[in-house]
């Protein structure tokens, strides 16, 4: 698994397997984000425009947003509103004001309900457009704008002096006349343009007359994240974190899965693969405990990382394996000897290929007393974690009986070491997988005998087709 590309059938073994574990964090999920929901209760959001007539740069409407949202406006605002246990402080949390196209500045609040948002929106609007004029008009310097009422009262007098002056000079029917006339108006025209410039940059500039454009919407929905969001939010990070979870668990994991790995971690040669039927029973380990009961009710006790069991023939198929591993056996022993069959404890369907192992040396063994080159069987478990061998008696070598994926080489290792502390010499590994059985199925529906359709028939000896790997 370390090295194998994550793909979509792994997700989906994941969830097929894990369905119920799944399922209870998916719900654990869900609760945590309605939780969620009850300590932050929802929030309404809506929003006012203000236009600002005029020429302005975008730098100047962003000072403008800025001080839609400043600690002046909002505490009046707070003031205003009157709202129990709510100031200034945590308004300008709820109070946000951004540039938008065509110098308009959007001002939006967020409240617990739709009444207070649409308030609290308004408000904010008002409270910026007052202190803005103010800033810009108002606030001027009173002495300039009564010099500024002077001056343009005496440009009018002096222009009343030129017309004058130039109804003095005649018709025009002179060159004096005509070029003192000219002068004048050159004169009136200057002074005119010098009191436009003035009132253009003076505090009455139309940048002044800021205007609410209608008043805030009521909103007809809460603002994000809504209670669903957060309960689907929840739900979904369960689940992705529980997938990711397994997936770094099997990147992670150092059981081993080939059958050179597990052979160099014994230390000695493989006899061959032998398959024993797949099913929920065969991975389930014993226990009774609550700890185990909750395993089987999660359905944890079953491994998800194992591929899906291949298709089997029958049990005569599945037979002829389990006859040449035993065959292979006896090529490797010089003369008959007595074997133990050393099981790893918790390795249930290595537990049930030893058995069948065991049974097809007694079948082998029956006719009589063990001949030469039969070798005897009997099998025993031994703890992975702490393994403990039988001292040598009858027996003098070992048989390992292991499944694939379910031990580390650390685990393995400290197998074939207790067997050399014991003095028995490891003198084949047989690897175990799980087939599905069709037979059962076979003989729960059994096919029709079409006309001319052959009885199979099974060849057992040197042609018979299958055979240990």
């Amino acid at each position: 698994m370390s090295d194998d590309t994550i793909r979509l059938v792994t997700i989906g073994r994941i969830i097929r397997r894990r369905g119920r574990l799944l399922t209870l964090l998916v719900v654990m999920g869900a609760l945590v984000g309605y939780g969620a929901s009850v300590l932050f209760p929802p929030r309404y959001t809506t929003s006012v425009s203000v236009l600002l007539p005029g020429a302005w740069e975008e730098r100047e409407l962003l000072t403008q947003a800025q001080v839609a949202t400043s600690s002046v406006v909002v505490d009046r605002v707070a003031a205003t509103l009157g709202w129990a246990g709510v100031d200034g402080i945590e308004l300008r949390e709820r109070v946000t004001a951004e540039a938008a196209d065509g110098n308009i500045i959007k001002i939006s609040g967020t409240a617990e309900t739709p009444e207070r948002a649409q308030r609290l929106s308004d408000q904010v609007a008002q409270q910026y457009v007052a202190f803005a004029t103010r800033i810009v008009g108002d606030a001027g310097d009173p002495e300039a704008a009564a010099r500024l009422d002077a001056l343009r009262r005496t440009v009018v007098q002096t222009s009343r002096r030129i017309t004058e002056l130039a109804d003095t000079a005649g018709p025009g029917r002179s060159v004096e006349s005509v070029q003192t006339r000219t002068e004048l108006e050159g004169l009136r025209t200057a002074l005119q343009e010098s009191i436009d410039k003035l009132d253009q940059a003076g505090p009455t500039s139309k940048k002044a007359h800021l205007v609410v454009m209608g008043q805030a919407a009521r909103p007809a929905g809460e603002a994000p994240p809504t209670r669903t969001q957060l309960i689907a939010g929840g739900a979904l990070l369960f689940f992705l974190l529980a997938v990711v979870g397994h997936l770094t668990a099997a990147r992670m994991s150092r059981r081993l899965r080939t059958e050179t790995e597990i052979a160099a971690a014994l230390g000695s040669a493989l006899l061959g693969t032998v398959d024993v039927p797949g099913g929920r029973p065969a991975h389930r380990p014993e226990g009774r405990g609550l700890r185990s009961r909750l395993r089987r009710l999660l359905g944890t006790d079953v491994r998800w990382d194992m591929p899906n069991p291949r298709g089997s023939g029958d049990e005569g198929g599945r037979r002829i394996r389990y006859r040449r591993v035993y065959a292979r056996l006896q090529d490797r022993l010089p003369a008959a000897r007595r074997l133990l069959v050393v099981v790893p404890d918790g390795d249930e369907i290595a537990h049930r290929a030893a058995g069948e192992l065991v049974a097809e040396a007694e079948s082998a063994l029956s006719p009589g007393p063990a001949g030469p080159g039969l070798p005897a069987l009997r099998t025993v478990g031994v703890s992975a974690s702490r393994p403990m061998m039988p001292d040598r008696d009858d027996e003098s070598g070992a048989l390992v009986v292991v499944s694939a994926g379910s031990w580390t080489a650390g685990e393995l290792a400290g197998i074939a070491e207790a067997c050399a502390d014991a003095r028995h010499e490891v003198v084949g590994i047989v690897l175990v997988g799980t087939v599905r059985d069709r037979s059962k199925r076979s003989a729960a529906r059994p096919r029709s005998a079409a006309p001319g359709d052959a009885e199979p028939v099974l060849a057992v000896g040197e042609s018979a087709s299958g055979g240990a790997r």
